[in-house]
């Protein structure tokens, strides 16, 4: 029995890339003030790639919830320029899972990630393209040219993250790289094969492992509204990426257990020292008690890190699924051509 998966006859050349085409998939959550412009962007990008590369693409929005309208601005964009696929989940599952329903509804062999903000350009995907085509890699990430504009304490949160899920990690996770990334035919029927829930996509497309590269890049200023990352929600993502693809919180347990035992050792030889060489007792009230508040504060510590991964082990036992699909509509552009007015299948 294989325990692995062989993806090697997925390989792109510049003969076949047309042929196998690439889905663009972007969550949408409250983006109803930029998304007929996104649209419009999109499309002159999929126009300039039929022209370059024979390449026909597609674009599956994903509705993650949203509040505002944003689903009934995506129901009439017109497939003027690509065949359009519209993703509604029925209630907020999260950026994880919206990215797993465009992965799972995706029709064409490469597959592009990127936001509904506006902050991914999509006048840097013709270049991301030119990277899987013309260079032949598999995995073509974008990430952050530099954090000038952040405050100090950001950047050292967003190193420092870095370097813990890195620790002692065989694939280390490139770091400010971003979701806006493009994954060749073969890169995505492996992915595809991680079975899974809790799903960290940033590591997940390093672990694949296959030829990859790196596009610095700038994000664009925001197009509308605010941003909804938090600074508790950003804390709360960082936990579930480290805890869903790495086991440096549990190692850090271990290493500080060492530490602390190391530490009560060296202690208490240093009070048998001071007995016996000078015949006083050291007085035990106040370091008895700073000695049962670290260990007791490092205890509950440790239990929470065990926590959460055990909490981990029970959502993947419970296999609930990642996300339910409300509405799923789609237009063709090649019948959009023919009859403008075309229809619209829906399957709840």
């Amino acid at each position: 029995m294989m325990l692995g998966t062989n993806v090697s006859n997925l390989s792109t050349t510049a003969t076949n890339a047309a042929a196998q085409g690439m889905s663009i998939i972007v969550p949408l959550y409250n983006e109803a003030a930029g998304l007929a412009s996104l649209h419009q962007r999109i499309g002159n990008v999929a126009n300039t790639l039929r022209r370059r590369y024979g390449l026909a693409c597609e674009v599956v929005y994903v509705d993650d919830g949203s509040s505002d309208a944003t689903l009934l601005i995506a129901r009439g964009l017109l497939a003027d320029a690509l065949d359009i696929q519209l993703v509604s989940l029925s209630r907020n599952f999260g950026k994880e899972a919206a990215l797993m329903a465009g992965l799972d509804h995706a029709r064409r062999g490469a597959v592009l990630f990127m936001d509904g903000d506006g902050q991914h350009s999509p006048d840097l995907v013709e270049q991301l393209v030119t990277h899987w085509i013309d260079g032949g890699y598999d995995v073509v990430y974008t990430a952050k040219a530099h954090r000038d504009n952040e405050t100090f304490l950001r950047r050292f949160a967003v190193h420092g993250f870095y370097s813990l899920i890195n620790w002692g990690a065989r694939q280390k996770i490139p770091e400010d790289a971003g979701d806006f990334r493009l994954l060749s035919p073969r890169a995505v029927a492996a992915l595809r094969q991680l079975p899974e829930r809790n799903r960290f996509f940033k590591g997940l497309a390093s672990w694949i492992g296959f030829r990859q590269i790196r596009v610095d890049y700038e994000p664009a200023p925001r197009t509308h509204g605010v941003t909804t990352f938090s600074v508790s929600r950003l804390l709360g993502l960082s936990i579930e990426g480290l805890t869903s693809f790495s086991l440096a919180p549990l190692r850090f347990a271990s290493l500080l257990g060492v530490l602390l035992a190391s530490g009560a050792f060296l202690f208490g030889l240093s009070i048998v020292w001071e007995v016996w060489t000078t015949g006083k007792q050291v007085p035990g009230y106040p370091s008895l008690m700073v000695g049962l508040m670290t260990i007791g504060s490092v205890q509950l510590i440790m239990i929470g890190i065990v926590g959460e991964y055990i909490g981990k082990i029970l959502s993947e036992l419970k296999a609930r699924p990642i996300y339910f699909v409300a509405e799923h509509s789609e237009k063709s552009f090649e019948a959009e051509k023919a009859a403008p007015a075309g229809e619209m299948t829906v399957a709840g």
